[in-house]
């Protein structure tokens, strides 16, 4: 009863991301307690060559996502849901939706999982001394005027997926600043786009002639807290074609799924991090300080709230130790086992801490795909041992977590020990983290700092979107992103947190010199199956 009244004095927020599979939207109330939820299942498709979605794609989606969403709070609640405090929308960052002066699609939308953009990152990167990926937005539009394609004499306006959707549910066309970090690099003095590397775009594509300045046709960065908008009419009929939802509802700044990550494991402040593993897998570190030098394997953006942060993105996570583990389990039915797969997983994972800390020797490449860390663009898993190496099960279980996490661990300890980074908290999420205490100590030997893993860290992004919208409408004066979530969102929650094991560290410190000395194996194995 006390949740009805809530949701019908609209004392509620709502959250809204579309992941790379999902579209979901969760609503909490004014603790960040989930209340109800709704999702959408998706997929890309590859068409000419580029990765995309449509938009009749994105709008069914959503339509479908908060129409589920509106049953979950009827069938739960008995009551329709008319209208909310705050919402927000979130999504997969990077890529590329360009529009002409009339608002028109110029061309289909082009996500962050292409990689079509190689000559652009490099030399952007090499202009502004700064990395610049692949997937990032401005390489995309730079490729496309190195290209000379035939839109680009019409852009008028280009964004992300949370920036196109923000826009035509608001009519404004704004980014939340970690969003756009993922667009153009962000000058964290002036919460903004970076004045002399915008001028240096210009000057380069001026040459390539490109028309347009950059700054007139990038959308305007936010910073969470900030509203960024209302629902409009024409908005209220696009989330909710059924006609219930009320116009006038207050939106925050529409961020990347990078943002809501770090909102949903409470670590925006300085020093702290998040480590999200499954089927790939990224850390992200708030730093104090610029780095020294440029890192390609070092993606740098910001919080919702503007502070840099440093990124490692490795596109193989689990795929191999999910092979493995089937191959397990058919073995286990060729002998008239069922065994409950989730019992299974944690049976292997737990078996994994019997084994010697250096795996004994043995060493495994994840590579379903390439991987750019570690300067593979194609990629062939790989299990490598000697005759004389501790072949076991928990060496093999353990082997093959640490190899899970072993290139981010390289990308990682360019960040740590190459560069000073201090990391105080870190908190995992994702499937890596299910069997309690096992993907958590190996990260917190692999990075040498204590590894938290928190109860509502599977809660997710649409969830740390929710609590962006909660933050805008309920925060105190003055009261910063990182006290408003220590305070009113996860003060008291439960949760574990592992020292690193010293044994473990130094075991993983020699798998890792197995590791890196062994990449010319892996890349033998790719030259050798291509």
């Amino acid at each position: 009863m006390e949740i009805k009244e809530k949701i019908e004095s609209k004392k509620t927020y709502l959250g809204i991301e579309f992941g790379s599979t999902r579209i979901k939207a969760v609503l909490i109330d004014e603790k960040g307690t989930p209340v109800a939820s709704g999702d959408h299942e998706w997929e890309n498709r590859f068409e000419n060559g580029v990765w995309t979605y449509s938009m009749d794609d994105v709008w069914n989606g959503i339509q479908d996502c908060y129409k589920n969403l509106k049953k979950d709070v009827a069938d739960k609640y008995g009551v329709k849901l008319t209208g909310i405090g705050a919402m927000g929308i979130s999504a997969m960052m990077h890529g590329y939706l360009a529009f002409d002066k009339d608002d028109q699609l110029l061309v289909p939308f082009r996500t962050w999982r292409n990689t079509i953009t190689e000559q652009a990152a490099k030399e952007l990167t090499a202009a502004f001394n700064y990395n610049i990926p692949q997937r990032w937005s401005i390489a995309h539009l730079y490729q496309a005027i190195l290209n000379g394609e035939e839109h680009i004499s019409k852009v008028s306006f280009f964004t992300t997926l949370a920036g196109y959707v923000h826009w035509k549910l608001t009519g404004k066309k704004v980014l939340g600043v970690g969003d756009a970090s993922g667009m153009f690099p962000i000058d964290i003095s002036t919460g903004d786009y970076d004045a002399k590397m915008v001028a240096k775009f210009d000057e380069l594509a001026s040459n390539k002639g490109f028309g347009a300045k950059l700054g007139d046709i990038l959308p305007k960065v936010l910073t969470a807290g900030e509203n960024a908008g209302t629902l409009t009419d024409e908005g209220a009929k696009l989330l909710d074609p059924e006609g219930d939802l009320e116009a006038g509802i207050k939106l925050a700044p529409p961020e990347g799924d990078a943002g809501t990550g770090m909102t949903a494991t409470n670590s925006v402040g300085k020093r702290t991090g998040n480590t999200s593993a499954g089927t790939s897998v990224f850390t992200m570190i708030v730093l104090e300080k610029e780095l020294s030098k440029v890192y390609p394997q070092i993606d740098l953006v910001t919080t919702p709230d503007g502070a840099l942060v440093g990124m490692v993105h490795c596109n193989n996570c689990t795929s191999d130790i999910n092979a493995w583990v089937n191959l397990m389990d058919q073995n286990l039915k060729l002998f008239g086992f069922e065994v409950d797969k989730n019992t299974l997983y944690t049976k292997l994972f737990e078996v994994a801490l019997d084994g010697d800390d250096d795996c004994g020797g043995l060493i495994s490449y994840n590579y379903f795909s390439g991987e750019p860390v570690t300067g593979f663009d194609d990629g062939a898993p790989l299990f490598v041992r000697k005759a004389t190496d501790k072949f076991t099960l928990a060496n093999f279980m353990r082997m093959n977590i640490y190899s899970s996490l072993a290139a981010l661990k390289s990308g990682l300890d360019l960040m740590i020990r190459e560069e000073g980074v201090k990391v105080d908290k870190m908190f995992g999420h994702g499937g890596l983290f299910k069997t309690k205490g096992v993907g958590q100590s190996v990260l917190a030997a692999a990075i040498n700092s204590p590894v938290s893993v928190m109860e509502t860290a599977g809660e997710g992004g649409p969830w740390g979107m929710a609590l962006l919208a909660a933050y805008m409408d309920l925060k105190d004066a003055n009261e910063s992103l990182q006290q408003f979530l220590d305070n009113k969102i996860f003060a008291g929650q439960a949760g574990q947190t592992l020292e690193p094991d010293k044994a473990m560290v130094e075991g993983f410190d020699a798998f890792m010199n197995r590791y890196m000395a062994g990449l010319e194996i892996e890349k033998a194995a790719v030259n050798s199956l291509n």
